[in-house]
Protein backbone atom coordinates (compact mmCIF):
# COMPACT_ATOMS: atom_id res chain seq x y z
CA UNK A 1 0.00 0.00 0.00
CA UNK A 2 1.42 3.19 -0.64
CA UNK A 3 1.41 6.47 1.16
CA UNK A 4 -1.72 8.08 -0.17
CA UNK A 5 -3.62 4.93 0.45
CA UNK A 6 -2.17 4.67 3.81
CA UNK A 7 -3.55 7.94 4.45
CA UNK A 8 -7.22 7.24 3.18
CA UNK A 9 -7.22 4.19 6.01
CA UNK A 10 -6.09 6.57 8.51
CA UNK A 11 -8.60 9.15 7.85
CA UNK A 12 -11.56 6.89 7.37
CA UNK A 13 -10.19 5.51 10.57
CA UNK A 14 -10.30 8.72 12.53
CA UNK A 15 -13.86 9.67 10.76
CA UNK A 16 -15.14 6.31 12.47
CA UNK A 17 -13.44 6.79 16.02
CA UNK A 18 -14.69 10.00 16.75
CA UNK A 19 -18.48 9.54 16.67
CA UNK A 20 -18.59 5.66 17.18
CA UNK A 21 -19.93 4.78 13.86
CA UNK A 22 -19.76 1.23 12.66
CA UNK A 23 -18.53 2.84 9.47
CA UNK A 24 -15.89 5.66 8.54
CA UNK A 25 -14.88 6.27 4.98
CA UNK A 26 -12.07 8.88 3.06
CA UNK A 27 -11.81 9.73 -0.37
CA UNK A 28 -8.92 11.38 -2.27
CA UNK A 29 -10.02 13.70 -5.01
CA UNK A 30 -8.16 14.42 -8.61
CA UNK A 31 -5.73 17.58 -6.64
CA UNK A 32 -4.48 15.33 -3.73
CA UNK A 33 -7.21 16.79 -1.17
CA UNK A 34 -8.95 14.33 1.09
CA UNK A 35 -12.27 14.19 2.51
CA UNK A 36 -13.83 12.23 5.36
CA UNK A 37 -17.08 11.01 6.71
CA UNK A 38 -18.74 8.61 9.55
CA UNK A 39 -22.47 7.09 8.95
CA UNK A 40 -24.87 9.57 9.55
CA UNK A 41 -28.32 8.00 10.74
CA UNK A 42 -31.35 10.38 11.67
CA UNK A 43 -34.49 9.98 11.56
CA UNK A 44 -34.91 12.15 8.60
CA UNK A 45 -31.15 11.62 6.57
CA UNK A 46 -29.40 8.27 6.37
CA UNK A 47 -26.00 8.78 4.57
CA UNK A 48 -23.22 6.37 4.48
CA UNK A 49 -19.74 7.05 5.48
CA UNK A 50 -18.65 6.79 1.76
CA UNK A 51 -21.34 8.83 0.68
CA UNK A 52 -20.55 11.56 2.86
CA UNK A 53 -17.09 11.80 2.00
CA UNK A 54 -17.81 11.90 -1.50
CA UNK A 55 -20.40 14.62 -1.06
CA UNK A 56 -17.73 16.61 0.94
CA UNK A 57 -15.59 15.70 -1.85
CA UNK A 58 -17.97 16.90 -4.48
CA UNK A 59 -19.41 20.26 -2.49
CA UNK A 60 -15.70 21.42 -2.22
CA UNK A 61 -15.26 21.21 -6.23
CA UNK A 62 -13.39 18.25 -6.41
CA UNK A 63 -13.66 17.14 -10.62
CA UNK A 64 -12.50 13.67 -9.68
CA UNK A 65 -11.94 11.02 -7.28
CA UNK A 66 -8.86 8.95 -7.71
CA UNK A 67 -8.62 6.70 -4.17
CA UNK A 68 -11.28 5.96 -1.69
CA UNK A 69 -11.41 3.35 1.67
CA UNK A 70 -13.63 2.27 4.10
CA UNK A 71 -13.18 1.35 7.55
CA UNK A 72 -15.91 -1.04 9.22
CA UNK A 73 -16.04 -4.28 11.30
CA UNK A 74 -17.49 -5.53 8.09
CA UNK A 75 -16.34 -3.52 5.23
CA UNK A 76 -18.16 -3.45 2.04
CA UNK A 77 -19.75 -0.99 -0.37
CA UNK A 78 -22.86 -1.26 -1.76
CA UNK A 79 -23.74 -0.96 -4.87
CA UNK A 80 -25.35 2.93 -4.28
CA UNK A 81 -22.20 4.03 -2.87
CA UNK A 82 -19.99 2.97 -5.72
CA UNK A 83 -22.41 4.44 -8.10
CA UNK A 84 -21.94 7.46 -6.20
CA UNK A 85 -18.44 7.41 -6.28
CA UNK A 86 -18.68 6.69 -10.15
CA UNK A 87 -20.76 9.33 -10.82
CA UNK A 88 -18.33 11.51 -8.40
CA UNK A 89 -14.80 10.18 -9.79
CA UNK A 90 -15.26 8.30 -13.13
CA UNK A 91 -14.07 4.86 -14.22
CA UNK A 92 -10.92 2.77 -12.46
CA UNK A 93 -11.21 3.63 -8.57
CA UNK A 94 -9.99 1.11 -6.18
CA UNK A 95 -12.04 1.41 -3.03
CA UNK A 96 -10.12 -0.08 0.18
CA UNK A 97 -11.66 -1.87 2.49
CA UNK A 98 -10.18 -2.52 5.86
CA UNK A 99 -11.12 -3.48 9.29
CA UNK A 100 -11.45 -1.12 12.35
CA UNK A 101 -6.94 -2.06 12.76
CA UNK A 102 -6.53 -0.47 9.76
CA UNK A 103 -5.70 -4.15 8.11
CA UNK A 104 -7.14 -4.48 4.39
CA UNK A 105 -8.71 -7.00 3.94
CA UNK A 106 -10.12 -6.26 0.52
CA UNK A 107 -11.40 -4.06 -2.51
CA UNK A 108 -13.57 -3.14 -5.32
CA UNK A 109 -13.21 -1.42 -8.20
CA UNK A 110 -15.37 1.07 -9.37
Amino acid sequence: MNAEDAKLITLARGARGRVGAHAGAAVRDDTGRSYSGADVVLPSLSLTALQLAVAAAVAAGARGIEGAAIVSVSPEASRHELAALREAGGAGITVLLADPSGTVVGNESV
